[in-house]
């Protein structure tokens, strides 16, 4: 491990923009850094020359979650950062995040929507962007949705906090989060496939695993990053495999049931305690998911 030193793991699937986000991210930059890129199917065009970036291909894809892992498996960096490969960062935004980023804690830069054409922040005047907060919503939505947890921009808790730099946030979108490599490696234990899949509950993962490890997730608004909404116009890079619903159910009453084992809190905590305001969850919702016979 290079002591300060940040790898940057992104999973790329067909991406058009990959290459643009390699070298944005060694061109915002401001410390010792290099990036790893899992290639499952097409490499990206132009490939990166830069002395800093590893890419790794394998003969057949090997799914986002193994892509994560293997870019990590060969990290060399105290610190970790995951993107998509279709996202910009902001100026020394490797810098910022290392400076308030504990082991215990996942780091989440404030998110804007991308303008992938002209390379820039999308101009909105919806007041979605900046996303700097996420809630997990409640589980159980009823006749033809999922019953996952997912994560919602949280509106209300960023006017409310507006002036607070780094602060908790219940969820993230999972496109971009920063960590120490220990606490990916050690504590995470990387991503797991058992009951996810490939695909899958990403941010629920590393979000609960670390909120009810003892950690926390914080969103740092000294630095931000741009997201690409794929949409229609794109479509997705990475194919969707079968049994995401059944990944999204299996993920919620994981977690509902405190099944996952060696945390310090109980889920209850997560919802009563540490985010008492979180929108959708009703002060008897214990009471609802037992009755819909989802608590074992």
């Amino acid at each position: 491990m290079v002591k300060g030193k940040l790898s940057v793991l992104i999973p790329n699937y067909n991406s058009p923009f990959a290459s643009k986000t390699i070298q944005d991210v060694l061109d915002k930059a401001k410390g010792d850094i290099e990036v790893i890129v899992n290639v499952e199917m097409n490499w990206p065009d132009p490939l990166s020359t830069d002395k800093r970036v590893t890419y790794i291909h394998k003969d057949s894809p090997i799914g986002m979650r193994a892509g994560i892992n293997a870019c990590a498996s060969l990290a060399r960096g105290e610190f970790i950062m995951k993107i998509d490969d279709h996202c910009l960062v902001g100026e020394g935004f490797d810098e910022i995040l290392k400076k308030d980023c504990a082991d215990n804690e996942v780091i989440i830069p404030r998110r804007y929507a991308l303008d992938a054409e002209n390379w820039k922040i999308e101009e909105r005047t919806d007041g979605k962007y900046p996303v700097d907060y996420m809630y997990i919503d409640f589980s159980r939505k009823g006749k033809d949705h999922d019953d996952g947890m997912h994560g919602v921009p949280w509106k209300e808790r960023k006017i409310d906090n507006i002036n607070i730099d780094i602060d908790d946030t219940p969820s993230m979108q999972g496109s971009c989060y920063f960590m120490t490599k220990n606490h990916f490696d050690n504590f995470l234990g990387g991503l797991h496939e058992e009951g996810y899949g490939q695909f899958s509950q990403e941010a629920q993962e590393v979000g609960f695993k670390t909120w009810l490890g003892g950690g926390a997730v914080k969103v740092n608004k000294k630095t931000f990053y741009c997201h690409l909404h794929k949409g229609n116009r794109y479509g997705r890079f990475y194919k969707m495999p079968g049994g995401n619903v059944e990944a999204s159910n299996w993920s919620a009453s994981h977690w509902l049931n405190d099944e996952e084992p060696n945390m310090v809190h109980k889920f209850e905590w997560f919802i009563d305690e540490k985010f008492p305001d979180m929108p959708s969850w009703p002060a008897d919702w214990k009471e609802q998911i037992k009755e819909m016979g989802w608590l074992k």
